[in-house]
């Protein structure tokens, strides 16, 4: 474990390329990619395995930077180690459209894994990718064949240690015993408020040993390389839990301002800049240098990493050989292809079939599919027999050495306790592995606890699918602590994420085989605790296309469109009868189970869903915000909402036949000697840009 002067200099440039970078741009933080680049140059040259080739590569380690603000470290890493982020990435960092974004986003960087940037988010991730190993090495190695036994390393810093989603997530690390995974703990003691000690005092070691965790403190991180690799190897031999290595560094390492909060991320004095590349043997007037023997070294680990490859890909034919089926599907997994039929296992309704609740039919769609979509991975937090989630068959993902019945880490359902924010991001580090569907349920009220991590679901391009049951004031007597009214307003102005409100088991199957099959987005089920008829003229295909026609009248005799999700559909069906039959009012009825997947229509299909010259009104038990899109007139909910049986709390607010009618009416009265121009007929859709 010698480190030679080559070590050394690799170490500042390390440095030197963040602070020529950040210099350049004038913005980042220059402070901890200065204290932290010992040990990125150690992860990156004597422990990490990957090819910069194909970043892609299943089985390489994997690298999470959770303290995202210090991304221009791991670009400087990547630029070193041959990835595709050239000098000129480098010196375009944080500029607009560049492979060197603010922090780091997989999508717009080569050998990025995950989002990061606020913080804990990446750490959350980062044992959500030990529990995708951990499940593929159970499903696919076999004796003489690893597969699978790639680790994962991840640095954050205080400001994770104190987010409560990197407690969560740290809790249910120390449970499942995830000993492919050693995180480093930057204790530089320096927050953008000045030193810690103002805010956070706590022995983070301890409280990680409380956890469960195997824990290592390095007293002087800035110089003590030997003991820094002494202990990543030491973490290796841990067999039954994961590691914490807590080190010691000096934010802004070689600044006359270092470890203080100045260097956080404050400007960098020109002087100080050139004092500290003279005291490290640079050329002060140069700028985004670096020495041929580093490049060397690196390159030099670069091509290790390619062979690594070379020999997995040779394991891999072998395994293929001798078993067959599932190097099939591991291949076939890969390669991101689903099995053949999909659709066909859907489950259908017809209006006879009696009336479930759509969490119930949502299970029933999980059934069906989990038999024939093997990286399926379910969960819920702490909510099992409410959310519906767990399928018959199931066998749950926990260490073997626990005993807990059947339990092993082949089990495809996982118990994340009562940790919604850490399931949310842990489904993106299990998505972001590749070759896995993680699906995880709570009550509709508590993802706003997982609000953060679901964003960055859809900022990520990542393929998760929440399952959000108890939707609405439908849920009754738990009252408005768990009545949802401002929640689906929130969740549906995500970019990039698909948000469903079934009304029934055909649009439920719809949503989940979209959600399956759109590769880079995740998916919210937004879902009834109470029973809903299966509707007469809803099919899976029509549901398919986000919003249709479920009840018609003869051109020219509507006099209003009656738009609807979920539970309030069947509402608008019977008041569409009672303004027929004792109104004489001929109503169309419309439903619209995802905004988002019917804004991608064409024009011409939206337009005969919601014509020109007919008023329309929606109906939605939640707030009105948003409706404005789709409708003229909007009934809904922009209050919370009481306790009581959820039929009597449904009367109270008047979502019931005779209370869309009245609102219908007023409609009707309102637009009789002005008929109004469809609501999606705009200039511009701006929601459907790219």
């Amino acid at each position: 474990m010698s480190y030679t002067e080559t070590d050394k200099r690799a170490i500042n440039t390390i440095r030197l390329l963040a602070i020529d970078a950040i210099t350049r741009s004038n913005s980042g933080h220059a402070g901890a990619p200065m204290g932290l680049a010992p040990l990125a140059h150690i992860l990156f040259t004597r422990i990490t395995n990957f090819n910069p080739r194909e970043p892609k590569w299943i089985n390489r380690d994997r690298f999470v930077l959770s303290n995202g603000h210090a991304c221009m470290l791991q670009y400087a890493l990547l630029h070193l180690s041959g990835y595709d982020v050239s000098m000129e990435d480098l010196k375009r960092f944080r500029s607009l459209d560049s492979k060197t974004p603010g922090h780091p986003e997989p999508h717009a960087t080569p050998g990025v894994e995950v989002t990061t940037g606020p913080l804990g988010q990446g750490f959350a991730n980062a044992i959500g990718l030990a529990v995708a190993e951990k499940h593929l090495a159970a499903e696919f190695n076999q004796p003489g064949f690893d597969i699978i036994d790639n680790h994962v390393y991840c640095i954050f810093g205080d400001g994770c240690a104190m987010e409560g989603v990197a407690s969560e997530a740290a809790s249910a690390a120390g449970h499942l015993r995830l000993n492919n995974l050693i995180a480093f703990y930057d204790n530089n003691k320096i927050t953008i408020d000045g030193s810690t000690s103002c805010a956070f005092t706590e022995d983070v070691a301890k409280r990680f040993q409380a956890y469960g965790w195997h824990t290592e403190v390095i007293e002087d991180a800035d110089h003590d390389l030997q003991e820094i690799e002494a202990a990543i190897r030491r973490a290796h031999k841990v067999t039954d839990k994961p590691c914490l290595i807590s080190l010691k560094t000096t934010i802004g390492f070689g600044f006359k301002r270092q470890g203080t909060g100045g260097v956080h991320s404050g400007p960098l004095a020109v002087d100080d800049i050139k004092a500290l590349k003279i005291t490290a043997g640079f050329d002060p007037e140069q700028t985004f240098v670096v020495p041929e023997d580093v490049e060397e070294l690196y390159q030099k680990r670069a091509q290790e990493g390619i062979q690594k490859h070379k020999q997995w890909d040779d394991l891999l034919a072998q395994y293929s050989q001798k078993h067959t089926s599932a190097g099939s599907d591991l291949y076939r997994r890969i390669a991101g292809l689903l099995p053949e039929g999909l659709q066909k296992v859907l489950p259908t309704y017809s209006s006879i079939d009696k009336a479930i609740a759509t969490r119930q039919t949502s299970g029933n769609v999980l059934n069906a599919l989990q038999a024939v979509l093997p990286e399926l991975l379910g969960g819920s937090a702490d909510l099992t027999p409410s959310n519906n989630t767990r399928w018959p068959s199931a066998i749950d993902f926990q260490p073997p050495s626990i005993h807990l019945g059947d339990g092993n880490f082949g089990g495809r359902y996982i118990h994340y306790g009562v940790r919604e924010h850490a399931m949310a991001a842990m489904m993106n580090g299990v998505a972001a592995y590749g070759t896995l569907i993680p699906t995880g349920g709570t009550f509709f009220n508590f993802t706003s606890y997982a609000s953060g991590a679901i964003r960055l679901s859809a900022l990520s391009r990542v393929r998760v699918i929440y399952i959000a049951t108890h939707d609405s004031i439908g849920l009754g007597e738990d009252g408005p602590t768990h009545q949802p009214v401002e929640t689906l307003a929130h969740f549906r102005a995500v970019p990039n994420l698909m948000v469903w409100r079934p009304a029934d088991g055909n649009e439920t199957s719809a949503a989940y085989y979209l959600a399956i099959t759109s590769m880079e987005t995740p998916s919210m089920m937004v879902l009834s605790r109470q029973n809903l008829p299966q509707l007469g003229n809803s099919t899976v295909e029509k549901a398919m296309r986000g919003g249709y026609v479920a009840a018609d009248v003869e051109d020219g005799k509507a006099r209003i469109t009656l738009v609807s999700t979920g539970s309030e559909f069947c509402l608008c069906i019977d008041a569409a009868l009672i303004l027929r039959n004792e109104h004489g009012i001929q109503a169309r009825v419309v439903s619209l189970p995802c905004w988002d997947v019917f804004d991608r229509q064409d024009k011409e299909y939206r337009m005969g869903v919601l014509p020109d010259g007919i008023p329309c009104l929606s109906v939605e038990v939640l707030s009105t915000y948003g409706w404005e899109r789709y409708s003229h007139e909007q009934f809904g909910l922009n209050r919370f909402g009481a306790s009581g049986a959820y039929k009597d709390v449904y009367k109270k607010f008047e979502f019931i036949p005779e209370g869309v009618v009245k609102r219908a009416l007023a409609t009707v009265e309102y637009y009789k000697d002005w008929p109004p121009r469809s609501p999606v007929s705009r200039a511009f859709q701006q929601w459907n840009e790219t």
